[in-house]
């Protein structure tokens, strides 16, 4: 895939970039070690400035970020503003309380007695330059997320951003360096994936992260293990939104689009498979398609426009392979199921909503990332959460119940990262974010986030 800029709304290819080759690549990683052997000595005051900094970079170029989010990957303008303002958020949660997150630790008296020591502590101490691999649908959160907490901990970033946002990822980089972060901070690299793997190998590099496909989490891991060297991944997600009677139908209904349509149907956390008891299936069902079915699809850049194009032509062909099997096996397509009349440019796709899933047809078992629900009928719940558990994913949950004996039930039993209650899935700087199963593992944000890019250090001293 070249590094370029494509309007999936149009079609248009409006950029195209040159990888950097061998000699550009090893300039920046040299640039990252000495960034490092300072950085790692600054202080949290100072990291903390920087990173405001970097904020008030953001909040005054919010609108330029946010269209160019949009033009690379189709994202409706309202969503790409939210995205930059939220990531100007965490950069400010992560200035404020990282002094505390990596404060030094002190065990109980009587444990380190214990030990013959006189005192012990634990110190969080950075690891030194981290390689981000990122994906492309949240251009900018993916990245702050790892950015954020990392160079507050004293770590300096390389970023390998997918190949349709290259204007994105050069953006960000730009933000860092004019927020007054020191040469080799922060620094993107225009490389094919194929280059990945010598990045990881490079003795400068600690450690890695990465936010992609199942197959790149692989690939990467394999790389990172056989190096011995820290790894982080956030992988697909197929998640449930499970609604029990006890829920209120017009809520549930009311979040379901939103969680199932949000970034055009492209997050790893949007709600997929739709599992709905039996005694609410029939209104929720026909509520829930009504409201897919008047969904506003059109060009991102209008204010009006609720889900914009796919990001990749390749990515709209595999969402229509999906729902081309399904309907094959059975299944039935109770609004969209094709693409939208007249707009044959861009890589557009109809919300769409599927019923008479079963588990033969590839939906039931692969990420579908665009605008296409699966709905699910169940007798109960113990039929509800085996269902929400039968996928090869883990990342999030949604449960609509007011019963708090349910609520305890699915904590316990649902195979997931997150249960969220009465509502949608989303990330928040305070909290951990990550998967099990086939999603991937360690977690992003909150003090989870911070420490999984530390050197976790026991200092023992005996007097």
């Amino acid at each position: 895939m070249a590094i370029a800029t494509v309007n999936p709304a149009t079609g248009e290819t409006m950029e195209t970039f040159v990888p950097y080759d061998d000699a550009a690549v090893e300039q920046r990683l040299a640039l990252a070690e000495a960034a490092f052997a300072a950085f790692r000595l600054t202080s949290f005051e100072e990291r903390a400035a920087l990173l405001r900094g970097a904020a008030d970079r953001l909040d005054a170029e919010l609108e330029e970020i946010a269209r160019t989010m949009t033009i690379e990957m189709g994202k409706p303008i309202g969503a790409a503003r939210a995205e930059v303002a939220k990531c100007a958020k965490a950069m400010r949660w992560y200035a404020d309380r990282a002094p505390g997150l990596l404060a030094d630790e002190h065990p109980e008296a009587a444990d380190v007695a214990d030990s013959g020591a006189a005192s012990v502590l634990v110190r969080y101490r950075p690891l030194g330059v981290v390689l981000a691999v990122m994906p492309w649908n949240f251009p900018l959160w993916q990245v702050v997320r790892f950015a954020a907490p990392a160079l507050m901990a004293g770590n300096v970033g390389l970023l390998k951003h997918a190949s349709n946002v290259p204007r994105t990822a050069l953006a960000l980089e730009r933000v860092f360096r004019e927020a007054g972060y020191p040469q080799g901070c922060f620094q993107t690299l225009l490389i094919d994936s194929k280059a990945v793997e010598g990045v990881i190998r490079d003795r400068r590099v600690a450690a890695v992260t990465l936010t992609g496909s199942e197959g790149a989490g692989r690939s990467v891991a394999a790389v990172a293990g056989d190096e011995v060297k820290k790894s982080v991944l956030e992988l697909g997600g197929s998640d449930p939104f499970v609604v029990l009677p006890s829920a209120d139908v017009a809520a549930a209904v009311k979040c379901a689009v939103t969680a199932r349509v949000q970034n055009n149907g492209q997050s790893c956390i949007a709600a997929k498979r739709f599992i709905v008891h039996a005694e609410v299936y029939t209104a929720f069902t026909a509520a829930f398609t009504d409201r897919m079915r008047e969904l506003r699809v059109g060009d991102p850049l209008l204010e009006e426009t609720e889900v914009g194009p796919l990001a990749t032509r390749q990515g709209r062909a595999d969402l229509e392979e999906l729902v081309s099997d399904a309907v094959a096996e059975g299944a039935v397509a109770e609004c969209g199921g094709s693409r939208p009349e007249g707009m044959d440019d861009g890589w557009f796709y109809l919300p769409t909503v599927l019923t008479g899933v079963t588990p033969q047809m590839r939906i039931h078992h692969e990420e579908a990332f665009g605008p296409v629900a699966t709905v699910y009928r169940v007798e109960d719940l113990d039929e509800a959460v085996a269902l929400a558990n039968d996928t090869p994913f883990g990342l999030s949950s949604s449960v609509w119940t007011n019963d708090v004996q349910e609520q305890e039930r699915c904590v316990r039993d649902i195979e997931a990262g997150g249960v969220f209650f009465n509502g949608m899935t989303a990330s928040h700087p305070a909290f951990p974010f990550g998967g099990v199963k086939r999603s991937g593992y360690g977690r992003e944000l909150s003090d989870h986030g911070i420490h999984e890019f530390c050197n976790v250090t026991t200092v023992w001293r005996a007097r």
